[in-house]
């Protein structure tokens, strides 16, 4: 089941992917393609993600991980696994038809665990003897080193979809590097046993026109979901999204789209402004002055009137919220400060519930505001981990959290 219907109701379920050697199939020459602006000492990044997937067990949280839900799903239902086989080759952008067969026969003959492992990992070319080469893409294709990329970006498991309400919206991905996460977020939703029975509601679709990524989807609320327009979300996307939702049964009523510069500092609304109590929210500087919000608000089922207000995002959340609002800037004060503690992710904050919070403990500038707001601060540490340019936020998706 998924229920989330804020960002602070205290955290019940949640999904991971352990990092494993998709980052050691990082090399400088694939850095830009792959997203990264670095490469993750594997040891210390498993080490420091173990870490906090303790701490969130300790705080009473079912911890569930991608690749055991995966393999769950085609272990329950071996009779979709060579359509989902086809799917990842056809997403992998592999041309030549040998090489397919070879790559699904491959895979066809790997438990659905291994199978899962290899395809986040990346499938290199001296682990596939293709024989003769007999055509110019066959040839071609021995100029890179693998014949599927690896996909170190499933670490970040807030952005193949968001759980919003019961429902889900699965990520369209901005990139053809990210967009096979999603392939893994729609099988688990259709066949895990968990959700094969009671689906949850599907709000967007992987393969739609327009690109949204969960990264940019906050639940403020239980009628209120705040959605960023960056440089991985389309301003259509979200206008598709709305309709979807306000055809729903659901008490969404109102969906704030902010307008976030579009640099690689503000990826998505997330990394720039998270909740970590009521009415208390972390965010970057730059995004405290006067923003242009867009207020989507439902009319009928799936009709909404769009009304453009250019106001500061306190006088924005305060109204919407219907309460006072605090805003902690990340690094506090010092311009310096605040770039370096952003750069590494201080205001992407994990709720565990109102109040409390998962963070990096090397931006110990802003969770020393945090702590001096009254709010509990769990720190874990991050060497290795906020290479990725992702915080505890982006690591993780709340499947089930409580009302507040």
């Amino acid at each position: 089941m998924i229920k989330v219907n804020s960002e602070i109701g205290k955290l019940k379920s949640i999904l991971l992917h352990r990092p494993g050697k998709e980052l050691e199939n990082l090399t400088p020459d694939l850095l830009e393609k792959l997203l990264f602006d670095d490469i993750p000492y594997l040891k210390v990044a498993q080490e420091e993600h173990d870490v906090f997937a303790e701490k969130l067990r300790k705080e009473g949280v079912e911890v569930l991980y991608v690749t055991d839900m995966i393999s769950e799903a085609l272990e329950a239902h071996p009779e979709i696994i060579s359509e989902f086989i086809n799917v990842f080759i056809e997403e992998s952008n592999v041309k030549s038809n040998s090489i397919k067969s070879k790559l699904f026969q491959y895979l066809v003959n790997l438990s659905p665990k291994e199978m899962i492992y290899k395809m986040i990992e990346g499938v290199k070319k001296q682990e596939i003897v293709l024989g003769k080469k007999g055509s110019i893409i066959d040839m071609l294709e021995d100029e890179y080193p693998f014949y599927t990329d690896p996909m170190p970006n499933i670490m970040f498991q807030r952005d193949p979809f968001s759980s919003v309400g019961t429902g889900v919206a699965i990520s369209s991905m901005h990139t053809d590097a990210r967009q096979r996460e999603t392939i893994l977020s729609e099988y688990i939703l259709k066949y895990h046993p968990r959700f094969y029975n009671d689906k949850p509601k599907l709000y967007y679709e992987r393969l739609s026109k327009y690109s949204i990524e969960g990264g940019d989807i906050l639940i403020l609320n239980k009628n209120v979901i705040a959605i960023g327009i960056s440089s991985r979300t389309d301003p259509r996307g979200i206008e598709k999204l709305a309709e979807k939702i306000f055809s729903d049964d659901s008490e969404f009523n109102t969906i704030l789209a902010f307008n976030i510069p579009k640099i690689r500092a503000f990826m998505h609304l997330d990394t720039v402004f998270t909740q970590v109590d009521y009415g208390i929210f972390t965010i970057h500087p730059e995004i405290e002055k006067v923003l242009t919000v867009f207020e989507i608000v439902k009319t009928g089922k799936g009709t909404f009137n769009i009304i453009k207000i250019v106001e500061s995002l306190e006088t924005v959340l305060s109204k919407h919220l219907n309460r006072k609002v605090s805003l902690i800037r990340c690094g506090g004060k010092d311009i310096i400060t605040s770039i370096r503690e952003q750069w590494n992710d201080g205001a992407n904050t994990l709720a565990i519930s109102p109040g409390k919070v998962i963070v990096y403990d090397r931006n110990y500038v802003t969770n020393k505001l945090l702590t001096d707001a009254g709010v509990e601060v769990l720190e874990i540490k991050s060497s290795e981990l906020s290479r990725g340019r992702g915080g505890p936020r982006c690591m993780a998706m709340p499947l089930q959290r409580e009302d507040i």
